[in-house]
């Protein structure tokens, strides 16, 4: 069945304060393990990243293990990752965004990353509750648009992502069907040479909780203006 809007929201930086989560766990690895062997952590790290396309901080955590196998601080640094208070991270009026969407449609989380990490972070989040179980999460969520519209189809979406190359490559590819909302939160929102590099939204935000000030119809027009 065919709703008349579905909202896709990304989760890092855009509903969570990942780069405040990220910081946490730089300061943590640091004292745990040291700065050597932070640095040679973060090697692993990029070099995956690298390869799989995602950040995946539970993998390159393995890919250590692999090359110092007898480090028992390791489990610490796990332990830290698994439990760390994620709901304790999301922006001001995260929550509240979702609950006034919900009354004019489905919201989906959509989010990159593995299947590890990346569900356990929206879950303890409260996201997968607060959005009614509706999570997809890709490796390049940009290329599963098909996917996406067979899953939740609509014949509007609104997108909210702190990262302008997602709303662009989404925006090539649904046009008027999609209004991109790009709230200005986090390093790459912020970063001068990626705001010159893309076009800009069809609506940009200061902060996620800006939205509780914009209708429905507003949104949509939003996307449809050419």
């Amino acid at each position: 069945m065919t709703t008349k809007v579905v909202f896709l929201l990304d989760a890092d930086n855009t509903l969570l304060d990942n780069d405040r989560i990220l910081s946490d766990f730089i300061r943590y690895i640091d004292q745990t393990i040291g700065y050597e062997s932070k640095q040679r952590y973060w090697e692993i790290f990029e070099e995956l990243r690298e390869e799989l396309g995602y950040a995946d901080y539970l993998g390159a955590l393995q890919g250590y293990r692999t090359k110092y196998p007898h480090d028992p601080r390791l489990l610490s640094i796990s332990y830290y990752l698994l439990n760390y208070p994620f709901s304790n991270r999301l922006f001001p009026n995260s929550l509240a965004v979702i609950d006034k969407l919900k009354k004019s449609g489905p919201v989906v989380i959509l989010s990159d990353g593995d299947l590890v990490f990346q569900p356990r972070k929206v879950e303890q989040a409260g996201l997968f509750e607060a959005t009614n179980s509706n999570v997809l999460i890709y490796v390049h969520k940009e290329l599963a648009l098909e996917d996406v519209g067979a899953r939740y189809p609509a014949e509007h979406y609104v997108l909210v992502d702190d990262k302008l190359r997602i709303l662009t490559a989404v925006k090539k590819v649904w046009q008027d069907r999609v209004t991109t909302v790009f709230p200005r939160q986090g390093q790459y929102a912020l970063d001068p040479e990626v705001l010159a590099s893309y076009p800009p939204a069809d609506l940009s935000i200061e902060r996620i909780g800006d939205l509780l000030g914009y209708d429905l119809s507003v949104l949509i027009k939003a996307g449809q203006v050419t």
